[in-house]
């Protein structure tokens, strides 16, 4: 049986679900700041919270997502299968189990190079890390099969494979995990979000500017603590959506803690041309203190 931490809980109030992010981002000085109490926008209409987009066109959407044009370092991990669809698995070196775990869960350019060279740097800090597919083996190279591939995901099916994957890594031999977390950025950072809503069994979940649900009565079915990260000039989920979000993780009694950066959409997207290295590295070692804290510790 799983070995629970005990966990502190907050409290609070919210509403208001909006955009998925995806891939790309500009070069600030990263600085985490919370700005509760900073004016913002005036909420989206309630449609945004049904598109895939939130609440931007999809033509403003994409233009924020390039591609990087270079080469990830060599995968070192092994492919899968989860729920009857594939996924890539790296394990720490010379690690015996039981091992904590990690679901990862890819932006919406897919399962690519980029996603498996960061589940294999989770190995490398010491977890057994498995990235998801929910693009049903495709992995977009323009916008345009980026969108659309995102549109085709079925939520149900998607959930049915994040949970599987949370499964393999308490069951498989090679791993036995006690303790798991999810991690996902933009698009998986939405995911992340759902599984752990769906999954009582999860101890921590990060979510990089995905998709938020701010509804406090669907926010009490999480059980694990959550670490947010986001850009405080990110025009798909602008700051008075991630006060809506932090409100409503209050109020559901979440253990939460919130990330802001002066920066935008997708500064820490590990598939993004834009990529900035530096917030996203000041981010990163704040994810691995939380990560450790909460699957190595006790």
């Amino acid at each position: 049986m799983k070995v629970r931490p005990s966990r502190l809980r907050l409290a609070a109030p919210l509403a208001l679900a909006v955009a998925t992010a995806a891939c790309s981002g500009s070069s600030p000085a990263p600085r985490a700041e919370p700005p509760s109490g900073a004016a913002a926008p005036a909420p989206a209409p309630s449609s945004a919270a049904d598109s895939p987009t939130g609440l931007l066109s999809e033509e403003d959407f994409k233009a924020l997502h390039q591609l990087r044009s270079d080469k990830a370092p060599p995968a070192r991990g092994q492919p899968v299968e989860v729920a009857g669809t594939q996924a890539y698995l790296s394990l720490p070196r010379d690690a015996k189990p039981p091992i904590p775990g990690v679901v990862v869960i890819h932006e919406w350019w897919g399962l690519n190079e980029h996603i498996k060279h960061w589940t294999d740097r989770l190995a490398e800090d010491g977890y057994a890390a498995i990235a998801v597919d929910l693009y049903g083996g495709k992995v977009a190279t323009t916008p345009d099969d980026a969108m659309t591939a995102m549109k085709a995901v079925d939520e149900a099916k998607g959930i049915e494979t994040v949970r599987a994957a949370h499964r393999f890594l308490t069951t498989d031999a090679r791993v036995s995990a006690q303790r798991t977390g999810s991690i996902g950025w933009c698009f998986g950072g939405a995911w992340s979000l759902k599984l752990a809503m769906n999954e009582p069994e999860l101890d921590a979940a990060v979510i990089y500017y995905g998709r938020l649900v701010t509804d406090p009565a669907k926010l009490k079915a999480i059980k694990a603590p959550v670490l947010g990260v986001f850009g405080n000039r990110d025009e798909g989920i602008p700051p008075q959506v991630v006060n809506e979000f932090d409100k409503a993780l209050h109020e559901a009694g979440v253990e939460h803690e919130v990330l802001r950066y002066d920066a935008d959409h997708a500064f820490a997207n590990p598939s993004g041309e834009r990529y900035d290295t530096k917030a996203a590295a000041d981010a990163w070692e704040k994810v691995r203190r939380f990560l450790a804290a909460k699957l190595k510790s006790g």
